[in-house]
C-alpha cells in the first residue's frame, strides 16, 4: 500500500538512545479494510479505496451501505483512495494496518488544520504592520491598498484578505517514525502533524 486512512490521537514525547527527548506525534494507523477495487477496465486507473473507522448504521445512506455491503463492512467513518501496487493483488475486505510501515520511514500526513475562525490581514497571511508614527490614525494592522482607483476599478479575485483562517487540508512533508505499537496500530511520527485530537489523518508512504 502506498498509504493509509488513520487518526490523530494526541501529541507526547520519547527519549531517544541517546537521551535527548524526541517531540511526537501519535497516529492510530488502521486498521483499514479494502471497500473498493478499481482497474484501468472498468474505472480508467487503478486505485485502491480503504475504508476506515465505523459510525451509527442510522447515520449512513443506503447507497453508501450498500456500496460496503460488497466487501462485508457494515459501516465506515472515512473512505479514501490510494495508488495500487501493480505487484499486489487485492482483495474486498482485506486488512491494512501499521504493519505496512517500519521504523525510520519517512511519510507524509494530510490532515485538516485546526479553524481558528474570523482573522485579520496580519494574522491570517503574515502581513506586516504600519508605522506607528505620526500621521498614521489608527491603521497599524490595516491591510493597505487593496486595488486601483479608475482602471479597473474592482477587486481582484484571490486578493489575500481579512476572512476565516484555518480549516483547510495542509500535508506535514518528509516526518520521520521514530517508533511503532504494532498491537495497538500506533505510530509515533516526529514532530507535529496538523489537525485536532482525533481528527482524521491520510497517511501516505513516500
Amino acid at each position: 500500500m502506498y498509504g493509509l486512512i488513520g487518526k490523530k490521537v494526541k501529541m507526547s514525547q520519547i527519549f531517544n538512545a541517546d537521551g535527548h527527548v524526541v517531540p511526537v506525534t501519535l497516529v492510530q494507523a488502521g486498521p483499514c479494510v479494502v471497500s473498493q477495487i478499481k482497474t484501468t477496465d472498468t474505472d480508467g486507473y487503478n486505485s485502491v479505496q480503504l475504508a476506515f473507522g465505523e459510525k451509527s448504521k442510522r447515520n449512513t445512506n443506503k447507497p453508501t451501505a450498500g456500496h460496503l455491503k460488497k466487501a462485508d463492512i457494515d459501516s465506515a467513518k472515512v473512505l479514501a483512495e490510494f495508488q495500487s501496487l501493480d505487484t499486489f493483488e487485492y482483495k474486498l475486505g482485506q486488512k491494512f494496518d501499521s504493519s505496512i510501515f517500519h521504523i525510520g520511514e519517512i511519510i507524509d500526513v494530510r490532515s485538516k488544520s485546526k479553524g481558528k475562525g474570523f482573522a485579520g490581514a496580519i494574522k491570517r497571511h503574515n502581513f506586516a504592520r504600519q508605522d506607528a508614527t505620526h500621521g498614521n490614525k489608527h491603521t497599524e494592522r490595516a491591510p493597505g491598498s487593496i486595488g486601483q482607483a479608475s482602471w479597473p476599478s474592482r477587486v481582484f479575485k484571490g486578493m489575500k484578505m481579512a476572512g476565516r483562517k484555518g480549516s483547510g487540508n495542509v500535508t506535514a512533508q518528509n516526518l520521520e517514525i521514530v517508533d511503532i505499537d504494532k498491537e495497538n496500530n500506533l505510530l509515533y511520527v516526529k514532530g507535529a502533524i496538523p489537525g485536532a485530537n482525533n481528527a482524521p489523518v491520510f497517511i501516505l508512504k513516500k
